[in-house]
């Protein structure tokens, strides 16, 4: 494995820990800053509102700027942000804190998993980008338990503190260990390693026609479902859990352990997956989340059966990470801004999938009705990934058959 890889996985692995730990940590900052409950919960909402739009915006406004020296400048944002955040004197320094962090978020995803996939040859590309999500995964599982630890320990602000240091110690790394090849699209790439047709065309005009093709756009439709689905679902979990599986509010600490550790798996399979055939990983991980989310609604009762069911749900969720982010960079001929928009992508269907799942509680269909929202969603997202898959195989036979007949050259890339 690349010691790039790793320092690009660290900054992930820090990079989720800003994004998870708050949840944990609410409490404590609502008391320490004298806000509201509702305005401690801006400290989430807002971060991920940022993502969603910094992706875009900040990946646009860096087009044409070598990518490992915008790695290294985003860790620093992120560093900035996190130890603003360690500082706070009042909630709105706080929240600034929580903003400047999540402008680095979308973009490191969307570059980073350019720059991982170029350093190793293209049948591993798709598992390179798993190598660098397998941080984020992994603060997934690890991000709450960690701040609560430090927090109850040393205080709210020695989270922060620490990962501030973890920010530090990604950069240096990201600085040190991915080579300078990798990190610029205009540097020619030793043998045998990866990238796609278009890693020249950083400016933003090239960037923008790369989302004329619907490839592109079923891609990033498939991608907001597929985790919109999910994120609905996992949003009321502990209610789920709570209120129907039966147990203790104590216990779903450890159930989202659980389900964390099936997103890891998932990453890492579904990496290797869609190295192999891609189209039908993607298929089979859509389709594995629909089903699960429905056996969860209609088990969600028996504590086993959702023991397991979590942790399927993070597997599906997640196997399909690896290969959205390098079909939709395949077929946008591999600009970073397609990258990014799969991040906010994402991060919108989050957002979606929450509110519909809220308004299905809230019209009193009960604490399984997210899941089967979720369910139905996903259902969406597999139907477009099944539409854009057929499209893709005819406009890759028309291209065999003659060049003529190819009317989306994006479309037409070749399938890893």
């Amino acid at each position: 494995m690349p010691a790039g890889l790793v320092a690009l996985a660290l900054g992930s692995f820090g990079i989720g820990l800003s994004e998870f730990v708050i949840a944990g940590l609410l409490p404590q900052v609502g008391r320490s800053l004298a806000v509201s409950e509702a305005a401690a919960g801006r400290l989430i909402s807002g971060y991920a509102l940022t993502v969603a739009a910094g992706a875009i915006l900040v990946t646009a406004a860096t087009a044409r700027l070598p990518r490992k020296a915008v790695l290294v400048g985003l860790v620093a944002l992120f560093v900035a942000g996190n130890l603003l955040s360690a500082v706070a004197p009042n909630y709105p320094v706080m929240l600034l804190g929580r903003v400047v962090a999540a402008l680095c978020h979308g973009s490191f995803f969307g570059l980073g998993s350019l720059v991982a996939r170029r350093m190793v040859a293209p049948e591993r590309a798709s598992r390179a980008v798993a190598v660098m999500f397998g941080g984020l995964t992994l603060a997934n599982v690890l991000g709450v338990p960690f701040g609560a630890l430090i927090g109850e320990r040393w205080g709210w602000r020695a989270t922060f503190w620490a990962i501030t240091g973890i920010g530090v110690l990604a950069g240096v790394a990201i600085a040190v260990l991915v080579p300078g090849w990798a990190g610029d699209a205009n540097r020619a790439r030793p043998p045998g390693s990866s990238g796609t047709s278009g890693d020249r065309a950083d400016g933003l005009r090239a960037q923008l026609r790369a989302f004329r093709s619907r490839q592109v756009w079923l891609t990033l439709v498939a991608t907001a479902l597929g985790y919109g689905g999910m994120f609905g679902a996992f949003t009321y979990l502990a209610y789920t859990f709570t209120r129907v599986s039966g147990f203790s509010s104590t216990d779903v600490a450890w159930l989202l352990v659980v389900y964390g550790s099936g997103l890891v798996i998932g990453n890492l399979v579904g990496g290797r997956g869609a190295d192999r055939d891609r189209e039908l990983t993607l298929i089979v991980s859509l389709a594995g989340l629909a089903v699960t989310l429905t056996l969860f609604g209609l088990l969600a009762a028996g504590q086993v059966a959702s023991v397991v069911l979590v942790f399927l749900t993070g597997l599906f969720g997640f196997a399909g990470v690896p290969g959205f982010i390098t079909r939709v960079t395949d077929h946008a001929h591999g600009v970073p801004l397609a990258a990014s928009a799969n991040v906010s992508a994402s991060n919108v269907g989050n957002a979606v999938g929450a509110w519909l799942g809220g308004l299905a509680i809230g019209s009193g269909l009960g604490y399984t009705a997210p899941l089967y929202v979720g369910a139905g969603i996903v259902l969406c997202g597999l139907a477009v990934m099944v539409a854009a898959a057929r499209d893709s195989a005819r406009t890759e036979a028309a291209r065999t058959e003659g060049p003529g007949l190819v009317h989306d050259p994006a479309s037409a890339h070749r399938e890893h």
